[in-house]
């Protein structure tokens, strides 16, 4: 009987630290800030994606940040393609809409880290 325990308890063991590696391997979602933000796009490299349309991108963007028009699915899916996984993905838009469905859709094709600036291009430009 003791057998019988100390398997079911190693099984049930093993169960949950695989359900911990399958959520954790699914990447986080954070929102964050403009001071978060700041301090982000000081670091060389950042992968730093505005979802807004090219027009309104044009006008005025963040820094070294790249257009990737989530509007277009098909494209941002294959705009993406091109950004490493594992290295934390900073998304904005104009208000928080846009950048929360182009963080939930990185979050789906597998990227492990993203920060959705919640304020947007709006909140980066307002005193």
């Amino acid at each position: 009987m003791k057998y019988r325990t100390t398997k079911k308890v190693a099984f049930f063991g093993m169960f949950f630290l695989m359900a911990i590696n399958i959520v954790l391997a699914q990447g986080t979602i954070e929102t964050i800030d403009k001071a978060a933000l700041k301090e982000a796009i000081k670091i060389d490299n950042v992968q730093l994606i505005d979802v807004r349309t090219a027009e309104e991108y044009e006008a005025e963007h963040i820094g070294n940040a790249v257009n990737f028009n989530i509007i277009d699915r098909k494209a941002f899916v294959d705009q993406i393609k091109d950004l490493d996984k594992e290295k934390p993905v900073y998304v904005y838009c104009k208000i928080g809409g846009r950048s929360n469905r182009a963080a939930k859709l990185l979050k789906e094709k597998g990227f492990l880290k993203i920060y959705d600036y919640s304020g947007g291009y709006n909140d980066w430009v307002s005193e």
